[in-house]
C-alpha cells in the first residue's frame, strides 16, 4: 500500500483553515466585497449617466438644467427611495453669445482668429466689438503693480499650470485665480477686456470656460478664455510686437434670475433617523458639452450609493440622503440654500461626501477634519483595498457641502485619479464617451462603502 503524500495530508488542514477564516471574516469586509461585486456586475450608474447626458448641457438657469432636475427626481423615484423631492433655488441666468470671437489684428495682415469661449457671467462687448492693445501678465499681483497702465487695454493672463505638481487639482488651484478674480482686478484699473489662458495641462486648441467672480463695486469687463495653443501663439506674437492689437466681439449676456431646484432623495434610518449621511454631486454643468465628468459622474454615483444599498436589502441605521445640487458652477447657490433649509429644519448631518472630481479611477477620500480624526478614519482603509481606493488623507470635501461645515458635519470628498480631469474640465470634450464604465462603477462602490461604514459605526 502506498503511503499518502504530504500534500494529501495537508489538504484537509487547508480546507479547515479556509472554512474557519470564512466563518470569522469581518462582516463589514464581507459587505464591502458584496458592494463591490454588485456595483460591477449589476451597477446602473453608467446607464444613468448616459440618460443624464442625453438631456443636453445643464447650464445654471437654463431649460436644460431644469430638464435634468426633473430627470433626477424621476430616476430616484423609479428606484423606490423613501422620499424624493425638489428644493427650490433662485439662480442666475447667463446666456452665451452665438457670435463670440477674439482675433489678433496686425496692420497689413489678415486677422488671426483665436480659439476662445466667453467666461461665465461675463458681459458682452459693445455691439460692434472692441479693439485694444494687449498686455501679457502672469499674476494678479503683476496687474496691481502695473496699475492704471492697463487702462484701455486687454489684459492677457498667461500663467500655465505648474507641471512639477503631481496632483492636477493643485495645479488648477495654483492658476484659477486668473479666471475667477483676474477680470475684476483688471477692471479696477480700467482695462477694456480680459483674456485668460485655459485651465488645463494639455497643449491643444480647445478652450475651457468657467465662472468669473465679478465684484459689484468694480466695472465688469468682458472676459474670455483662449486655448493653450492660442495663448502660446499670442505670447509669441507679443514678443515680436508689444503693440499688438486684439479684437473682441461677444454678445453673451446676463438675464434676470430664475427659480431652479436641488433634487433630494433619501432612505430613512431605522435606529437613528435624525442622523443624516449625505452623498452628493452638482447637477448643473457648463454649456460647451454634456458635463459627463463635471459633474454628471458625481450625480449618478450619489444616486447609485442609495440604489446599491437598497438593492442589497440593506436597512440603514441612519438616514441616507442623495443630493443633486444646482448652481455649483455659478456661486455654489444650491449648496447655500440646502444648508439654509437644513438649519431651518434643525437637521443633523453627521457626514457628507461629495463627488466632484470626475468619474476616473478611484483613489480614496479626502477628509476635512483634524489630523487625529483623519487617522481614525484611516483604520477603515482595509475595506477599500480590494479596489485600490484606500487613500485616506486630510483635504477638502467639496463646494456644495462646504456650507454644512458650521454644523460640525464630517465633510469628505471622493477622490479619483486626477491626471486626465483637466483634459475635459469645462470644455467641449466633457462628453459621455470620455467616461470609462468600470472606473465610474468602482467610484460608486468606494462611496457606497464609506457610506455603509459611517452608517454602521457612526462617525469618529
Amino acid at each position: 500500500m502506498n503511503k499518502p503524500s504530504s500534500l494529501l495530508l495537508v489538504l484537509p488542514l487547508l480546507f479547515a483553515t479556509e472554512s474557519a477564516f470564512t466563518q470569522t471574516e469581518d462582516p463589514q469586509m464581507i459587505m464591502a466585497k458584496t458592494i463591490i461585486k454588485q456595483a460591477m456586475v449589476n451597477g446602473k450608474c453608467y446607464d444613468d449617466l448616459g440618460e443624464l447626458c442625453s438631456q443636453g448641457p445643464r447650464l445654471t438657469g437654463s431649460e436644460g438644467a431644469e430638464k435634468a432636475a426633473n430627470w433626477g427626481k424621476a430616476k430616484m423615484e423609479s428606484y423606490g427611495f423613501d422620499r424624493v423631492f425638489l428644493q427650490p433655488v433662485t439662480v442666475p441666468k447667463w446666456v452665451r453669445g452665438k457670435n463670440d470671437q477674439v482675433s489678433i489684428v496686425e496692420k497689413g495682415k489678415k486677422p488671426v482668429s483665436l480659439s476662445m469661449c466667453s467666461l461665465g457671467l461675463s458681459p458682452g462687448t459693445p455691439k460692434d466689438g472692441l479693439s485694444a492693445e494687449v498686455i501679457e501678465v502672469h499674476s494678479l499681483k503683476e496687474v496691481d503693480s502695473l496699475g492704471f497702465r492697463v487702462k484701455g487695454k486687454i489684459v492677457f493672463y498667461n500663467r500655465a499650470f505648474d507641471e512639477s505638481v503631481v496632483n492636477t487639482m493643485a495645479c488648477y488651484g495654483g492658476a484659477a485665480d486668473q479666471r475667477s478674480a483676474g477680470p475684476s482686478v483688471a477692471g479696477k484699473y480700467g482695462a477694456a477686456g480680459v483674456l485668460v489662458r485655459s485651465m488645463t495641462n494639455r497643449l491643444d486648441d480647445i478652450p475651457h470656460t468657467g465662472m468669473v467672480n465679478y465684484q459689484d463695486s468694480i466695472p465688469k469687463v468682458p472676459a474670455a478664455a483662449i486655448s493653450t495653443k492660442a495663448a502660446e501663439l499670442l505670447s509669441q506674437k507679443l514678443k515680436a510686437n508689444p503693440k499688438l492689437t486684439i479684437s473682441m466681439k461677444m454678445d453673451c449676456r446676463n438675464e434676470a434670475p430664475v427659480v431652479s431646484h436641488n433634487v433630494i432623495g433619501e432612505i430613512g434610518g431605522s435606529e437613528f433617523p435624525d442622523e443624516i449621511i449625505l452623498v452628493g454631486g452638482h447637477l448643473d454643468s457648463w454649456d460647451l458639452a454634456q458635463g459627463a465628468h463635471d459633474d454628471g459622474a458625481g450625480v449618478v454615483q450619489s444616486i447609485e450609493v442609495l440604489r446599491l444599498l437598497k438593492s442589497l436589502n440593506y436597512k440603514p441605521k441612519r438616514t441616507l440622503r442623495a443630493v443633486l445640487f444646482m448652481s455649483e458652477e455659478v456661486g455654489g447657490i444650491g449648496g447655500k440654500e440646502y444648508a439654509r433649509q437644513a438649519e431651518l429644519n434643525q437637521e443633523n448631518h453627521i457626514a457628507a461626501n461629495e463627488s466632484d472630481r470626475g468619474g476616473f479611477t478611484p483613489r480614496g477620500h479626502s477628509i476635512e477634519l483634524s489630523d487625529s480624526l483623519v487617522e481614525q478614519y484611516k483604520t477603515w482603509k482595509k475595506y477599500f483595498e480590494p479596489i485600490y481606493a484606500d487613500m485616506i488623507i486630510r483635504g477638502g470635501g467639496g463646494v456644495d457641502i462646504s456650507f454644512l461645515r458650521k454644523f460640525g458635519t464630517h465633510m469628505m470628498g471622493y477622490v479619483p485619479d486626477s491626471q486626465r480631469y483637466f483634459d475635459v474640465h469645462h470644455a467641449s470634450t466633457d462628453t459621455f464617451e470620455s467616461v470609462n464604465k468600470r472606473e465610474l462603477q468602482l467610484g460608486a462602490a468606494a462611496m457606497t462603502i464609506m457610506t455603509y461604514l459611517i452608517d454602521q459605526n457612526g462617525r469618529f
